[in-house]
């Protein structure tokens, strides 16, 4: 599939749209208007890529709203240069949006259908993260810590500890917290003990999976 002035023109109004409910970092806007979202979906949902709508993907997942995708952004205040943890890599098209921002991305799947195949399909469009892992995102990625930020693109029944700790001082942590629906929480470590926290809403996520023992 081609990505055509038709795609782009979409793409266009996609950004106005999600301007309309309150994104006004330009960069991200920027991202959501070069990054080809019907690439990252099954073909028979591509006409409809850019609706401010989830769709299914493979293994049950589902690629996020684009409002969801471009607030979790913004939430973070993206610098290039960033050191950035995603929990959750599903399509790709956050971990594009994290990578057009300049962000270096560690990122980490649980699902081995959709890790095979993310890994495969993002570098083909130019998309490359630091390190791409197919594991537990609750575990995080302790070797490669700290991390600038970290982002969570499933719905978590609890903040696990540590992601919590391999955050830098001065770091964020963005998750979605809750069984049914998700209650956007960051975290923003001040200290070596001391965090804050802020709920930033409702949204409603996939739940996010645990290695089984």
């Amino acid at each position: 599939m081609k990505d055509t002035s038709k795609h782009q023109g979409l793409r266009k109004q996609l950004a106005d749209v999600l301007k309309k409910k309150g994104i006004i970092d330009k960069q991200v806007l920027k991202a959501i208007k070069l990054i080809p979202r019907h690439l990252f979906i099954d073909s028979s949902f591509a006409d409809h890529a850019y609706q401010d709508k989830a769709f299914p993907i493979a293994a049950e997942q589902t690629i996020s709203q684009p409002y969801t995708v471009a607030f979790q952004t913004q939430t973070l205040s993206i610098n290039s240069g960033d050191k950035i943890l995603e929990i959750g890599t599903g399509s790709g098209y956050q971990t594009a949006i994290l990578l057009e921002l300049g962000a270096l991305v560690y990122t980490i799947e649980r699902q081995h259908e959709l890790f095979k195949k993310t890994s495969l399909f993002l570098p083909k469009l130019g998309y490359i993260p630091k390190k791409f892992i197919f594991g537990d995102g609750y575990k995080g990625l302790k070797e490669k810590a700290p991390f600038d930020k970290i982002i969570v693109t499933a719905g978590a029944p609890f903040v696990p500890k540590p992601l919590l700790s391999q955050l830098r001082v001065g770091g964020k942590l963005l998750i979605p917290v809750g069984d049914e629906k998700q209650v956007m929480t960051l975290f923003i470590r001040k200290t070596s003990k001391e965090f804050e926290k802020h709920e930033l809403g409702d949204f409603s996520f996939v739940p996010m999976l645990q290695e089984k023992a």
